[in-house]
């Protein structure tokens, strides 16, 4: 029996900085610029706060020839929508209205996707993961991507629901905390689902999936004891 290939990831906290980083520019610190410009001034205020800096993150990138996410694309590109909609509307709530509604658009284009070789999902993964290129052109890696991406969906769906609950219910104010709080909390929680799963389908396939040098940190503390009552094996 041939010794399984092993592949080599960075660190977990190399990782999750990387992700927030993107989650930091494409929606927290729009988000948080639009409810502090709509207290100081007021709705037209918020709208082109928010606005500015997805233009200006991306004007950024192009004027130092850098890589301009997709992901970073994607969300300039809808709030430049939203914004628009906002502004002719004057209504915080139609404004809020679309991105709710942009999460089932979100999970049609995941399931569209789905029959590609590389799904929409595998392409935003690129802006939040660090993967190795012996890794990215592996089949097993198509077929996870395309399986996750059911999962994916689900999630969009139910953020999109509890979103449009949470508009119709509550204010501006309580909407946005509410609703940031619950869907970043779903988030979260599909990707570390999507990580275990990731590690054990490498696994079924001959591929050992390591995460770090070495160092215990979050992956011993935290995965770890996770992982392993699903019957991994992991040591």
């Amino acid at each position: 029996m041939h010794n399984p290939t092993t592949v080599q990831l960075d660190g977990l906290r190399t990782h999750l900085s990387h992700a927030g980083k993107k989650l930091l520019e494409t929606t927290l610190a729009p988000l948080g610029l639009f409810y502090l410009l709509l207290q100081l001034t007021d709705l037209t205020g918020g709208l082109l706060a928010a606005l500015g800096w997805a233009l200006a993150a991306v004007v950024c990138r192009l004027v130092l020839r850098a890589r301009i996410p997709a992901v970073l694309l994607l969300t300039t590109t809808l709030l430049a929508v939203r914004t628009v909609v906002g502004l002719l509307s004057q209504s915080a709530f139609l404004y809020f209205l679309q991105p709710s509604l942009q999460n089932f658009l979100i999970a049609a284009v995941l399931l569209a996707t789905l029959p590609f070789e590389r799904t929409f999902l595998a392409r935003l993964a690129d802006d939040f993961c660090v993967f190795p290129p012996a890794l990215m052109g592996h089949a097993v890696l198509r077929r996870f991507f395309r399986r996750v991406s059911l999962l994916w969906a689900a999630v969009f769906i139910a953020n999109g629901a509890a979103a449009l609950w949470m508009l119709a219910e509550h204010t501006v104010g309580q909407f946005l905390l509410v609703s940031t709080i619950g869907s970043y909390g779903l988030v979260a929680s599909a990707a570390l689902v999507s990580l275990l799963w990731f590690r054990r389908e490498l696994r079924g396939h001959g591929i050992r999936l390591r995460i770090g040098n070495g160092d215990p940190g979050l992956w011993s503390n935290v995965l770890r004891p996770l992982w392993n009552p699903l019957g991994s094996g992991v040591r």
